[in-house]
């Protein structure tokens, strides 16, 4: 199915002529409503008279977070106040949050493109959605719940947290599609594994998760444990929530609406293009956005684009998964290592849960690379040798994966922390190293 056939299905040229055109509208807003922005272009010697058409976007400057927090609260608003109808904001865990601000047309835009994510996968007016992300100044909770009202559906709006009640809701309500973290997801599949409420019992069948990376290892995972189908939504704070793009039932990439949202891959040292194809850091320009447009914002996530039509009929643009994060890319010893490479080694080996924990420190000048991990409850035993033997079997399958060999501690099952939201699964300790 496809919410929205003219802007989802028009041609390369079309939609190419579209974003041209929009791109130049929303530069010259931005310079002559921002005063940061005007400042930055001038400072690189550009006007709103030399975009001219897409192609002219390289000569824009980057946005980064940091800007975001320079100018923070409002700094970068480009519409007055007394227009601005919402504020969402990150959770500013690491210093000033950032905060954007939504027009009532920006509302509009964010729950249309929301009508086109949840129709790719399938659902319709007659359809039960919980939202188990977090409300408030998240964007995952309230966007997507905009996103079913749009479509007609009915929506319950749980927000993260007690348990208990989410598995009594998935039940009782009749949800068909549950929306929430997929580290979230694994939790809620092992604690209604352990109430022993039969899986028939649910009418459970599409999974929306997003706001975390996640391997295809895990997407199994989680679809062999809640019986599900499994999509990707992507989103971040700074552009617009869940929204930006989706998968469809091929799940061969994420479609990204880029009528609204630009999409670049760049190299993540020099900033310039790639090639096609190729994987770099993806930068996104607001093209509709009225409240706080952002122009080449670098979003830090490693993925590569592919432009070919999609066999749903969709010819917008299609992003890979998500590979990491330039700056969640972990140096150890001089080795690249990503979360997500760990996470796919431990989802392939059968006696261990999707549960993990890395700590990276610096002894006597040297790197140290630990890794908790849950051994499922089956494995798990008081034989000494036969927990040797699971640890040098993962240490020697993530050392042929990473280069590395890390030192592996197996835990009990459940004696990790499991998170309600974004799941923390890196310690460097070295940033506090002299």
């Amino acid at each position: 199915m496809i919410w929205n056939e003219t802007a989802e299905c028009m041609s390369r040229d079309e939609r190419t002529a579209l974003q041209g055109k929009r791109l130049k509208a929303v530069v010259e807003r931005v310079y002559f409503n921002c005063e940061p922005y005007r400042k930055r272009m001038q400072q690189a010697g550009v006007t709103p008279g030399d975009i001219n058409s897409l192609e002219d976007i390289v000569k824009l400057p980057f946005t980064c977070k940091q800007d975001l927090r320079d100018y923070y609260p409002f700094g970068l608003l480009s519409s007055p106040m007394s227009e601005i109808v919402r504020i969402h904001a990150s959770s500013g865990t690491t210093g000033k949050p950032i905060v954007v601000g939504y027009t009532r047309n920006d509302l509009g835009v964010w729950n249309e493109v929301g009508a086109r994510c949840l129709t790719a996968y399938g659902l319709g007016k007659n359809d039960v959605v919980q939202v188990s992300y977090g409300y408030g100044l998240f964007t995952g909770g309230l966007g997507v719940h905009g996103a079913v009202e749009t479509i007609g559906g009915t929506v319950v709006p749980m927000s993260s947290g007690n348990t208990d009640k989410q598995i009594l809701m998935l039940r009782d309500m009749g949800v068909k599609a549950l929306c929430c973290t997929p580290s979230y997801a694994l939790h809620l599949a092992e604690c209604i594994e352990r109430s022993g409420i039969p899986r028939s019992d649910f009418q459970l069948k599409v999974g929306i998760f997003g706001a975390e990376p996640w391997t295809e290892q895990m997407r199994k995972e989680i679809e062999r444990r809640l019986g599900v189908k499994a999509f990707d939504i992507y989103g971040l704070t700074e552009i617009t929530g869940p929204g930006v793009g989706h998968e469809c039932e091929f799940q061969c990439g994420t479609h990204i609406n880029e009528d609204h949202f630009y999409p670049e891959i760049v190299n993540p040292e020099t900033g310039e293009p790639v090639a096609p194809g190729e994987v770099g850091e993806l930068v996104f320009t607001t093209l509709t956005k009225e409240g706080m447009p952002l122009i080449r914002f670098r979003t830090h996530d490693l993925t590569k684009l592919n432009y070919d039509k999609c066999e749903c009929g969709r010819t917008s643009v299609r992003m890979s998964k998500i590979m990491g994060r330039c700056d969640d890319m972990l140096i150890i010893r001089g080795v690249n290592v990503f979360p997500s490479q760990i996470e796919s080694v431990i989802l392939e080996t059968e006696e261990f849960e999707p549960h993990f924990f890395i700590t990276v420190d610096r002894v006597n000048n040297t790197d140290t690379f630990e890794i908790k991990v849950e051994v499922k409850e089956q494995f798990y035993t008081d034989d000494i040798s036969g927990m040797l033997k699971l640890q040098k079997k993962l240490a020697s399958r993530i050392q042929s994966v990473v280069g590395l060999n890390p030192t592996i501690r197996l835990v009990e099952p459940r004696s990790l922390q499991r998170s309600e939201g974004k799941e923390k699964r890196v310690l460097d300790k070295r940033v506090f190293c002299n």
